[in-house]
Order: structure tokens, then sequence, then C-alpha cells
């Protein structure tokens, strides 16, 4: 299947679409007003690896509060727009990276224009965000709540803004199931050529939550189409940002930190596999590199298997050794296993 190829946009200093490397974005919890905490979490956001947060402005307070919070963060803002327009021209004002808009109840054409104009004078782009929930009346009436219905309402979005000369454009389109999503988002990548922001929209709790977000990103990301992606979790946000690399990293389109690979262990394991990986997952969280750390429970699925691993172990009855890249480097007892790999951890890092 040919790569999507879309046009390139600028939000902030990230280029998305194009060659350029899908970015992880995510949206905070917080009141936009309460600059303090929603800098706090943005920040903390930062470090993990959030390259692309949005922030609900659902009144004129929150609106007002974006130059400030802009002002003390470092990766571009997002203004979250529902139903009165005016919020994206203050939102705007105050140097907003990019603003998100519901083609469903932004209002008449005319409030539509002067946003647009508005970013046409900023250089700012618009999100088009379409999920189930949010597709036009009339459109839902005829085909129902539909993959078809969804793209159609988003195509009708995007020719207002074209009709204005906006092109400045990324659109998404999101159900809360996987099939719909990913067959909604194929339709579009063949009617526009602009870059898509992926996700589910409300997918549940972080375990099945997770796992619909990876299967319905990952079946679109493989098939070349995506700029941006957001795993929407009833959850820590920090997990989202977690499940966004974990996508990335487990279909090689981006590195970002340390990766743990793990046997799920069978009964020729003599070493306790799940509490030594929960610990060595605990001392890669503190690390930034792209290392590749692996903890196996015999020497079946050990060095062998795992031998694209930069450093790992292979458990034994009492013992364990240590391998880079295939080779066995060592012999540990296995009280010594996490101390002696810790070691080879620090030198690879080093």
């Amino acid at each position: 299947m040919p790569k999507y190829r879309s046009t390139v946009v600028s939000v902030g200093q990230i280029k998305l679409g194009g060659n350029n490397p899908i970015r992880v974005q995510s949206m905070c919890n917080t009141f936009t007003r309460d600059v303090k905490k929603t800098v706090k979490q943005i920040l903390e956001l930062e470090k993990i690896g959030c390259e692309i947060i949005r922030v609900a402005v659902p009144d004129m307070e929150s609106a007002r509060a974006i130059g400030e919070i802009k002002k003390r963060i470092h990766i571009p803002l997002v203004a979250d727009i529902h139903f009165d327009y005016r919020l994206a021209l203050e939102s705007i004002k105050q140097g907003i990276d990019k603003v998100r808009i519901n083609p469903g109840n932004i209002g008449s054409e005319e409030k539509v224009k002067a946003v647009v104009d508005a970013c046409k004078k900023n250089n700012i782009p618009i999100r088009i965000g379409v999920n189930s929930g949010s597709i036009q009346k009339d459109l839902l009436k005829k085909y129902g709540v539909t993959p078809k219905a969804a793209v159609l309402s988003a195509l009708q979005h995007v020719k207002i803004l074209e009709k204005h000369n906006f092109k400045n454009i990324l659109v998404s389109i999101k159900f809360s199931e996987v099939k719909p999503m990913v067959e909604a988002y194929r339709m579009l990548a063949q009617k526009i050529p602009y870059p898509l922001h992926l996700g589910i929209t409300h997918a549940g709790t972080a375990y099945m939550g997770t796992v619909k977000n990876a299967i319905g990103i990952g079946i679109l990301l493989n098939e070349g189409i995506g700029a941006t992606l957001r795993v929407s979790l009833t959850a820590p946000l920090e997990e989202e940002i977690k499940a966004c690399w974990a996508i990335l990293k487990s279909l090689a389109l981006r590195q970002h930190g340390p990766e743990l690979i793990s046997c799920p262990t069978c009964g020729r394991t003599e070493i306790n596999v799940m509490a030594l990986s929960k610990k060595v997952e605990k001392i890669l969280e503190k690390i930034n590199q792209p290392i590749k750390v692996a903890v196996m429970g015999c020497v079946v699925n050990g060095p062998g298997e795992a031998r694209e691993a930069d450093v790992g172990i292979a458990g034994g009855k009492g013992k364990a050794v240590i391998f880079a890249k295939g080779r066995v480097i060592k012999t540990v007892a296995e009280k010594n296993i996490l101390t002696e790999l810790k070691k080879e951890i620090d030198k690879l890092i080093e």
C-alpha cells in the first residue's frame, strides 16, 4: 500500500506531515485558567516525551491564560475550542500555536471565517476535529454514526476553509471503536492532502484503552497514515505518553528512551522474571537513551532470541548469564543479577 504523503504544517517550531517524524500529543486535564497547575502539568509531560499539548478553552478566562502559559512552557500549545468562536480569536491573540475546532458546533460560516482570517494573519494552523458525537445533523440523519458520515462532515468543513484560501489544515476523525476509526481515516486519506492526527476517542481505562488505541493507531501508522497521535485514556496523562511511544517504537517509527523486552516465562524458568522485570523497568525509567534491555527466563530464549538487546540477562538455577548483543559476558549469582545488570546498563549510557 502506498504511503500517504501529506502537506507539511508548522505547529510552533514543529513541522508535521510530509517526511517529518510522527509527533506525540496529549491534553491537559487541569483548568486552563489555573496557570500554575497547567504549566506544572505540561512541564512534567515534556520531561517524558510529550511534544504537543492541547488545553481546553471553555471560557474567556481560560483563553486569556494562554499567553502566560506559553511563556513558561517549551512545546507547542493547542487551543481546544467548542461553540464560541470568540474563544478562538482570543486564543490566537494570546499566541496559541494551533486551534482545534469541531465543524458541528462552531457556528455560522461567518464565525468560521473570522477564525480563519485570524489564523491566516498569524500563520496558525487549524485542526478540524470530527468525532462520532459531532457529525453534522443532516449527515447523521442520512448515514447514521458511520465512517462515511464522519468523513463527509470533515470534508464539508475542509471546503469552507479552502473556500477562504486557507490550507494550513490538519484533520482528525475519531471513533470510540477500532474498525470504524480505521475505515474513516483510510477514506479520509484518499480524499485530502492534509496531515492527519490519529486517535480513538473515549477509548476507556488504561488497559482496554491502550489496547484499542494500539490496534487502531498501529494499523494506520503501519500504512503510512498519520502525522500526530494521542492515546486518549481515562488514566494519568503519563500513561498516554508512554503508550504513544510504545506504539511508535514497536513499529520502528521513532526511538525515545530505553526499551525493555522480557519473556512470558514457562516451565523452564527458575528465576522470578516478573519481579526482576519490574525492578529493571524502574531503573530504566530514569534513563533517556534509546537502549534495549532484555530479561529472559532461561538460556533457550536468552542470548539467542534476544540478541538484538544491547544488554540482558538469561536466568538459570540460582544464577544468570549477562549478555550483550547475543554474546555472553559473564555468569552471576541470582542475588547479584540486578546489581551486575545495572553496572552493564551504566556502562552503556556512559
